[in-house]
């Protein structure tokens, strides 16, 4: 018996390692991704808008190819650019790229080229791409929401929040809370509170669905960071409904204390969870005018648990509103931002220069978009099982997928594995 490449045996048989198989690639689904861009072109608009000094006679890789490495690597789970260094002999990689793999330094003076200006008019044309989507509806949600991006280096507008308790960058989110889309992402200082910029950037972003479509109904949602005096007047001067957390003050504690103290004592006597609603008008002295409060007062069992919120709806139980519209931003904003932050990797801004760390929110974003293109595809399919996938799933299950590739003449073909768990979902995607 030879133990030459043997890792171990188990009973009369041994298990042998060798590198004798043909170039096999991790990322195989990478042609999926490059479908979907051909079809919806994306990155080919947004690298259209960053301007190019350099020396055409010395270019190697266009902006449009370093941007589709890195929203194509980030998709495939490749947070850094440094994995470029990895993966420059992947011949899947280099096939749909049509050319060498961009490296490392490359792909960071493009990053750290983009400035401010550049910011703006991608800005500009991501509101007016959504804008564009908005055709045939009558009415959008817009969700608003931010979140924390701490930071561990020497990163320009890297300020201490005392919210949050550490050194960070504030990302602002404005996401589509019927389809998940990001109509904005924004990238602002450490110390930002929730709401700074935020009224500015949304009456523009109004403005533009407006002057698109006159008669559509805009309807904002958003927690209690987001409650102050400017967006209650624009929200009057463009008629916008809304659902806005409000944080509890010492004239709420009173107005609800009756209440509270009746669900306090159902519960301490019977041992009776109960949650009780209430309604009155309320006006902090910033604000303009009164709005319409509803409370819920709960009691959990570990506590008592009582919520603010102001809204507009006409004619709707506070509990419908609550219940109904208030707390599903859990799932189309909050989570979405996690998808973004977490999956996407929007929390791996660690470019000394801010714009450049913008240009990084962006990417992430971009690659985002690109996979919420996909869910949607995913669920035009019957695989319903597949239509809750969430960005990892979706990349674990669908992207990160061995295969080979063969080269001839007229053809490439790239081959995958008859043992793919899901290769007629796969199947449905690629050749629709």
């Amino acid at each position: 018996m030879s133990y030459k490449n043997t890792v171990f045996q188990r009973q009369n048989k041994e298990f042998k390692v060798n590198f004798s198989s043909e170039e096999i690639s991790s990322d195989t689904s990478i042609i999926l991704l490059e479908k979907i861009e051909r079809k919806h072109k994306i990155i080919r608009d947004i690298s259209s808008l960053i301007p190019d000094y350099r020396n055409p006679f010395f270019i190697t890789h266009s902006y449009e190819k370093m941007l589709k490495q890195r929203v194509f690597l980030l998709m495939q789970g490749y947070e850094d650019a440094n994995d470029a260094g990895y993966l420059k002999h992947d011949p899947v990689l280099e096939t749909v790229l049509d050319g060498k793999i961009v490296s490392q330094p490359t792909i960071s003076r493009f990053e750290n080229q983009i400035n401010k200006h550049t910011i703006f008019d991608i800005l500009n044309f991501w509101v007016d791409r959504y804008v564009e989507s908005l055709r045939g509806r009558d009415e959008v949600v817009i969700d608003i929401d931010a979140t924390d991006d701490p930071t561990y280096g020497n990163q320009q507008l890297s300020m201490f929040n005392g919210y949050y308790g550490q050194f960070m960058y504030n990302e602002l989110f404005f996401h589509d809370g019927q389809t998940g889309q990001i109509i904005l992402p924004v990238l602002r200082p450490g110390n930002s509170h929730s709401n700074k910029w935020y009224v500015s950037i949304l009456k523009r972003i109004i403005l533009k669905i407006r002057k698109r479509y006159p008669d559509i109904k805009i309807i904002i949602r958003a927690d209690s960071g987001f409650s102050n005096a400017p967006f209650y007047k624009l929200a009057d001067d463009y008629k916008l409904l809304y659902a806005i957390g409000l944080s509890t003050n010492e004239i709420l504690k009173k107005r609800v204390k009756r209440a509270e103290n009746a669900v306090r004592f159902l519960y301490q006597q019977y041992g009776k969870k109960h949650q009780h609603f209430i309604s009155f008008k309320y006006k902090a002295k910033s604000w303009h005018k009164e709005q319409q409060c509803y409370s819920k007062i709960e009691s959990t069992g570990k506590g008592m648990n009582v919520r603010h919120l102001i809204s507009n709806f006409p004619k709707q139980k506070a509990r419908d509103i609550y219940f109904g519209f208030y707390v599903k931003r859990g799932e189309t904003s909050e989570n979405r931002i996690k998808e973004v932050k977490n999956m996407c990797f929007s929390d791996r801004l660690s470019n000394h220069n801010f714009w450049a760390n913008f240009s990084r929110l962006l990417i992430s974003s971009i690659a985002y978009e690109m996979f919420l293109i996909l869910k949607g595809m995913i669920k035009e399919t019957k695989f319903t099982k597949a239509h809750k996938w969430q960005i990892d799933n979706i990349r674990l299950y669908l992207l990160k997928v061995g295969g080979t590739i063969k080269k001839t003449v007229k053809r490439i073909y790239f081959q995958f594995s008859k043992a793919f768990a899901h290769k007629k979902l796969f199947e449905q995607l690629i050749f629709r």
